[in-house]
């Protein structure tokens, strides 16, 4: 008799909307659709943006969003969280509330969204000490980008030295494990440190891909992570398969667009590469 099919980890993106599909909710949907799982959303905000810029903001309600929340969790439940933009402080104290009824333990990887691709502002100012406040103690994962690292440790950071003292830094300050993005290094190759409280630090590197094709790269690695940690992977093996995604997909990517264009995150049919 053939065993039943296992059901799809239940994955919540909370993240504002990419009307050109390159990140944000729409990359997130993508990436936990291809690598098996049920996608659910709360929209934080709207944004009219495609490859060349950010044109529009406009961010929901606190309390949409926290109702967005709790119809997911309260019917369909959740297995893992990533959330993405979140814009300002209204927002922010509403994800923290709500997420107050998430069971315990839910991996929840938190992308410090705060500058697109393309260079626009996507958070207030105001929000960040908010974000740092309410919702970096609820995070299992932060995955900053070395600008959105540097701003949280306040300084600025170019090498991958400077990357490994500041990821120290939070992690130490947070408690969450820091996964430290290097593609906006000097150095030769990109190189990502993860920092897990109490354990070595891991190092995953790989040649850069000479193309502008990296809009969503952030989203989708985020997503990804949170994906395969729904799948009941360690933390560890969820962060190198979810950079082995983002690797093929920027391989796939279809050339749409302008500026910095999106990825091709139907194209991907193996991790293992």
């Amino acid at each position: 008799m053939a065993s039943p099919l296992r059901s799809p980890p239940r994955i919540l993106s909370i993240a504002g909307s990419d009307s050109s599909g390159g990140a944000g909710i729409q990359a997130d949907i993508k990436t936990i659709t291809m690598l098996g799982g049920y996608a659910m959303t709360a929209v934080t905000t709207i944004t009219a943006q495609n490859s060349v810029g950010v044109q529009a903001i406009a961010p929901m309600a606190g309390d949409v969003v926290a109702r967005q929340i709790a119809s997911c969790l309260s019917d369909i439940g959740v297995d893992a969280i990533k959330i993405g933009m979140l814009h300002d402080a209204d927002i922010i104290s509403a994800v923290a509330e709500a997420l107050e009824d998430m069971p315990a333990h839910t991996p929840v990887i938190l992308d410090p969204v705060m500058i697109a691709t393309s260079g626009g502002a996507l958070i207030a100012p105001e929000a960040i000490a908010a974000l740092q406040r309410e919702l970096f103690p609820v995070a299992t994962l932060l995955t900053p980008n070395l600008p959105e690292l540097g701003h949280l440790v306040e300084r600025s950071l170019s090498t991958s030295d400077h990357m490994i003292e500041a990821a120290l830094e939070l992690s130490e300050r947070t408690g969450a494990a820091v996964l430290a993005k290097g593609g906006h290094t000097a150095d030769e190759r990109i190189i990502d440190i993860l920092i897990q409280p109490g354990r070595e630090p891991g190092y995953f590197e790989h040649t850069r891909i000479d193309t502008a094709h990296t809009h969503g790269t952030g989203c989708t690695l985020s997503s990804a992570v949170a994906t395969l940690m729904g799948h009941s992977q360690s933390l560890e093996n969820a962060v190198r398969l979810g950079r082995n995604f983002v690797l093929r997909a920027i391989e796939a990517a279809p050339g749409y667009g302008a500026g910095h264009g999106p990825l091709g995150h139907q194209a991907v049919r193996s991790l293992a590469d």
